[in-house]
């Protein structure tokens, strides 16, 4: 059973990591995909034969989710490329991480514009769109340091809290036209940026974990999966963990 036939995903930062592993769960469940990339066009391309492979339709869309004339400009394409958008996924992000003694401002704004910003920029118009289709899936990637915070992560702690206050009050605002807005939050995920963490702050981490191992990206996209499906048809304003029991 295909759970996303004949629908259209606009999914961002889906080169690598959480983002691509979303993109070919839905790929495979029969979702067109359009997803954005920031500097790797030849990922991309890749992404692209891959996903096209499934028998849906993909394209690529460079664009800085930072910047709102580009998010303008990507909702217009996407739209009448496909004819509908009917899942967004916000799941661009990044992260410059230091104490708050050391923080910069140009570290602290770059990592508010990149993962919060872009959850406006891109939302707004790509809601003007699901209110004229009367129906629409919003899945914004939050973080469980936005729910506990984590030292030496002011930045991107921060950022993904503002991501579940955004999810919750534009659910509020959107239900009633059909248009149901949640977030994820992922825990300790095996991604490139977890890779480069010592095994001595992995071992630290895992240890506040029940379930004793890291999470992978394709169990996060499972999750994004039962929200952008009929599956989640009364689920609205909600963040759900992904976390093996971390937040507890």
């Amino acid at each position: 059973m295909k759970l996303l036939e004949n629908k259209t995903a606009l999914i961002t930062g889906a080169s690598r990591g959480i983002g691509r592993a979303i993109a070919t769960v839905f790929a495979q469940h029969g979702a067109n995909i359009a997803f954005t990339y920031f500097s790797s066009e030849e990922k991309a391309k890749a992404l692209e034969k891959e996903l096209s492979a499934s028998g849906i339709k993909a394209k690529g869309y460079k664009s800085n989710a930072a910047s709102y004339e580009e998010a303008q400009e990507l909702s217009k394409a996407v739209h009448q490329e496909f004819g509908s958008i009917d899942v967004l996924v916000n799941n661009a992000g990044q992260t410059k991480d230091n104490l708050l003694l050391r923080l910069s401002e140009e570290d602290w704004d770059a990592v508010i514009e990149t993962n919060l910003k872009s959850i406006f920029n891109l939302s707004k118009p790509v809601s003007y769109i699901m209110l004229k289709q009367r129906k629409g899936s919003i899945i914004n990637i939050s973080s469980i340091v936005g729910m506990k915070g984590q030292a030496g992560q002011a930045n991107y702690s921060a950022s993904k809290a503002g991501i579940i206050g955004f999810t919750k009050s534009i659910a509020d605002e959107l239900g009633s036209r059909n248009i149901r807005s949640n977030a994820i939050a992922p825990g300790f995920i095996e991604t490139d940026m977890t890779e480069e963490l010592s095994e001595d702050l992995k071992t630290q981490f895992l240890a506040g974990i029940p379930l004793k191992r890291m999470g992978s990206a394709e169990e996060v996209a499972n999750s994004a999966l039962f929200l952008a499906s009929d599956l989640s048809s009364y689920v609205n304003g909600q963040v759900l963990s992904v976390c093996g029991g971390l937040n507890r």
